[in-house]
């Protein structure tokens, strides 16, 4: 019986640890492919505001509100001068090298 059991939590246990796995491996190669990511974000209120999100080499200008997302409008990727935006790891890096020198 407590063998039944055992097996039981192992086979839970397992499964648990897939999916877990299997998430960490997809958000890795989502991130790794870069396939869209918020270009800024400019609130006017609680729940409200505009987006611009960058897909391929199209940027969105987006309204969002509580209820509802609308397209306002599609800039193409050289119509528009979109700054390079420092991910974590860069400034992560940034910041150890600065720690690293007051030593």
């Amino acid at each position: 019986m407590t063998g039944t059991y055992l097996q039981v939590a192992a086979a839970l246990l397992f499964v648990v640890l897939l999916i877990v796995a299997g998430g960490f491996v997809l958000k890795k190669k989502q991130n790794k492919f870069g396939l869209m990511s918020i270009v800024s974000y400019q609130p006017f209120g609680p729940k409200k505001g505009v987006a611009a999100l960058k897909i391929g080499k199209e940027v969105l200008l987006l309204g969002l509100t509580q209820n509802d997302i609308r397209l306002l409008r599609v800039f193409k990727d050289e119509d528009i001068d979109i700054p390079e935006t420092e991910g974590f790891q860069d400034k992560f890096q940034k910041f150890v090298n600065i720690g690293a020198h007051r030593n």
